[in-house]
C-alpha cells in the first residue's frame, strides 16, 4: 500500500472530524466523509478499510492537538499562578485554531465514557503523568506557602480553569449573533481578550487575601 499523501490525509480526517462531530459515529456514512474531503469513496476506503478505524484516527488526530502543549505546561515545575496564565493562554490558542475538536471530544465522551478515559488512562500511565493528580499537587504546594486560601479545591479549579475556555469557543456560533452582531473579527479579539480575562478570575478567586 502506497503512503496517504499528506495534505489528502488532512483533509480526510478534518472532514471525518467535522461529519463525527455533527452526526455522530452511529449516524455518519462513509460516502458523506469522502464528499466533504473531495475524493473518492474507493480511495477513502482503501486507505481507512472500516469507519471504526477512521474514526479510531481521527481521535488519535485530536489529542496530538491537545495533548502534547497542554500536558508540557502541566508538567511543568512553574508555580501555580504562571501555570494558570500559560494553560489558559495556550488552551484558548488550541481550540481557536480548533474549534470542533472539543465539541468531537465531548460528544464521544457522552457516547462512550468508558472508551474514552480508557484511552486516556493508558496515554497518562504511558508518559508516567497525571494532569489532574499534578494540579493538586500544585495547588497543596500553593496553599503551604499561604499562596491561596484554605478552601480551594484542585479539582473545581481545574474544571473550572478548563470549561472557562472551552465555553467561548463552543458556543461561538450563538454569542458571536447575540453579542457580536455577528462580527468575526470583534468576536476574534474577545477570545484575546479571554486570556487575561479567565486567568484573572481563577486567581483572584483563590488568591489568599
Amino acid at each position: 500500500m502506497t503512503e496517504l499523501n499528506k495534505d489528502t490525509e488532512g483533509k480526510i480526517l478534518e472532514a471525518a472530524q467535522d461529519v463525527f462531530t455533527e452526526k455522530g459515529m452511529s449516524g455518519t456514512r462513509m460516502q458523506e466523509i469522502a464528499d466533504k474531503a473531495g475524493i473518492n469513496k474507493s480511495l477513502l476506503h482503501y486507505y481507512y478499510r472500516s469507519k471504526e478505524k477512521l474514526f479510531g484516527a481521527v481521535f488519535k488526530a485530536v489529542l496530538v492537538k491537545f495533548m502534547p502543549k497542554t500536558l508540557k505546561v502541566l508538567s511543568s515545575d512553574l508555580p501555580l499562578f504562571e501555570k494558570i496564565e500559560k494553560f489558559v493562554d495556550g488552551y484558548i490558542d488550541i481550540i481557536t485554531k480548533h474549534p470542533s475538536a472539543p465539541l468531537f471530544l465531548i460528544f464521544e465522551l457522552h457516547r462512550n465514557p468508558d472508551g474514552i478515559a480508557g484511552i486516556l488512562l493508558n496515554a497518562f500511565k504511558e508518559i508516567g503523568f497525571n494532569p489532574v493528580e499534578s494540579f493538586a499537587k500544585d495547588v497543596k504546594i500553593a496553599k503551604e506557602m499561604g499562596l491561596v486560601h484554605e478552601g480551594v479545591d484542585s479539582k473545581h479549579l481545574f474544571v473550572n480553569m478548563m470549561s472557562l475556555c472551552i465555553f467561548p469557543v463552543a458556543a461561538r456560533p450563538l454569542l458571536q449573533r447575540i453579542g457580536f452582531e455577528n462580527d468575526k473579527k470583534a468576536y476574534d479579539k474577545f477570545l484575546e481578550m479571554r486570556k487575561l480575562e479567565v486567568t484573572t478570575f481563577l486567581i483572584n478567586s483563590i488568591r489568599k487575601s
